[in-house]
C-alpha cells in the first residue's frame, strides 16, 4: 500500500421501484426492486493507522454510533484472517444520512473492497457473502451497478446499463430509521401477498432497462410519508419543477425526481436552489454512452 493509502468510491443509489411483500421467518420483508446507483458518492480513504494504534478505527464526521464500515472491516479480518496492521478508514461523507440512498451500506461496500486490496484477496464472492451479512443493501455495493433485487434485496440479478436520464435529489434535514419505515408499513397493511409480488417481479422482469411510469412504484411510501409529513411538501416540488416522476427514495426521507435528462435535472435544482438542503442533479452510475 503507498504512503497515501488506498480509495473508494461509495455510490448512492435510488430504488426506481420497490415492491414490498410478505414478512419472512428471519424478520425481513420480500420485495422486488431495481436498484440503480448515481453519481453522489462518499469518498473513503484505507491508510496505516500509524503507531501506537493497536485496532482499527474509522472516522467518519457527523455519523454517530458505531459505522457499519468499521463492522464490515472487522467481519472482513474474522472471515479471512488477514492480519494485516490496523488501519484508518477515513470517510468524506456526501450521501444524506439516514436518508434512503443507502449511504451506509454503500460505505460498507467499498470499505469491504478497501480491505480487499490492502490484503490482496481477490474474492468477491465472499465479499458479497461477508455483505449480505451486514444488512440486504450491502450486497449490491460491493460491485455497483443496476441490479434487479429479490429476496430481501440480497439476491441480485445485473440488468443491462440504462439510457441516460437525470435525477433530481431532494435531501431532508429530517431522518428516518429504515426498520420504523417497515414497522408503519406493517401497520397499515402495505406489503402485498406473495402472489401480487411474483406478478410484479414479472412485469419488472420484462421492463428493467426502462421502466414504465407506472412500474415507477415505492410501496414504502405512504408510511415513510405518515412518518415525516415533510415529504409531501419535497414531492410537490419534484412535480412543480417538471419531473416526469416524483418517489420517495427507499424508506426515505429523501425523495427523487426522474427527468429524461441530466440538463433538465440541473435546471429542475437551480429553481429549487432556497430548499434547505440544497438540491442535487446527476446521473445515473454506468448509463450508456
Amino acid at each position: 500500500m503507498g504512503l497515501s493509502g488506498l480509495r473508494e468510491a461509495a455510490l448512492a443509489k435510488v430504488n426506481l421501484c420497490l415492491y414490498v411483500g410478505p414478512l419472512r421467518d428471519d424478520g425481513r420483508h420480500e420485495l422486488v426492486s431495481v436498484f440503480q446507483p448515481i453519481a453522489l458518492t462518499d469518498q473513503l480513504e484505507l491508510e496505516p493507522a500509524g503507531l501506537g494504534s493497536s485496532v482499527d478505527r474509522v472516522v467518519c464526521p457527523g455519523v454517530d454510533g458505531e459505522n457499519l464500515a468499521a463492522v464490515a472491516l472487522r467481519r472482513f479480518r474474522e472471515r479471512t484472517g488477514w492480519g494485516g496492521a490496523p488501519m484508518r478508514l477515513t470517510i468524506d461523507k456526501r450521501i444524506p444520512v439516514a436518508a434512503g440512498m443507502a449511504g451506509g451500506s454503500a460505505d460498507a461496500g467499498a470499505a469491504l473492497r478497501l480491505a480487499a486490496r490492502a490484503a490482496g484477496i481477490e474474492d468477491d464472492a465472499l465479499l458479497r457473502t461477508i455483505a449480505a451479512e451486514l444488512g440486504a443493501d450491502v450486497a449490491a455495493q460491493v460491485r455497483p451497478r443496476r441490479y434487479l433485487a429479490t429476496g430481501a434485496g440480497e439476491r441480485l440479478t445485473p440488468l443491462p446499463a440504462p439510457r441516460p436520464y437525470g435525477v433530481l435529489v431532494l435531501p431532508s434535514p429530517a431522518k428516518l430509521a429504515t426498520a420504523d419505515v417497515y414497522r408503519e408499513a406493517d401497520r397499515q397493511g402495505l406489503p402485498r401477498d406473495a402472489d401480487n409480488l411474483a406478478a410484479r417481479l414479472r412485469e419488472v422482469s420484462t421492463a428493467a432497462v426502462d421502466l414504465p411510469d407506472e412500474l415507477i412504484v415505492n410501496d414504502l411510501e405512504p408510511a415513510a410519508r405518515a412518518l415525516c409529513p415533510a415529504i409531501d411538501v419535497a414531492l410537490r416540488d419534484a412535480r412543480r419543477v417538471g419531473a416526469r416522476r416524483g418517489l420517495v427514495c427507499g424508506s426515505g426521507p429523501t425523495v427523487v425526481g426522474l427527468f429524461d435528462d441530466l440538463q433538465a435535472a440541473r435546471a429542475a435544482a437551480a429553481r429549487l436552489d432556497d430548499r434547505n438542503p440544497r438540491p442535487i442533479a446527476v446521473a445515473p452510475w454506468g448509463a450508456m454512452l
